[in-house]
């Protein structure tokens, strides 16, 4: 599963140019974690996003990069207003 993570829906991503179902359901979930992990934590070369802007980036990369139908799962749970109670404060 971790080896398919940079796999995108539209079969643009590494190592093996997998699209859609092709990516393991596991790694279209690791992908989603990293990519929020990515934009909340603050990095050298870009700033963290608010939580609102991390939520508008997953649903702007919906179908191209990341499982639609994941990511409406994802907007739509409790995980990010945990997220602000628990380790933004």
């Amino acid at each position: 599963m971790v080896r398919h993570h940079h796999e995108r829906m539209d079969g643009t991503g590494y190592p093996a140019g997998l699209r859609g179902e092709q990516i393991p359901l596991g790694a279209r979930i690791i992908a989603i974690a990293d990519a929020i992990d990515a934009m909340l934590w603050e990095r050298p070369y870009a700033k963290a996003k608010t939580v609102e802007e991390v939520k508008a980036e997953l649903i702007r990369v919906a179908g191209t990069q990341l499982d639609p139908n994941l990511v409406g799962i994802v907007v739509s749970s409790e995980l990010f207003n945990t997220y602000n109670r628990e380790f933004r404060h």
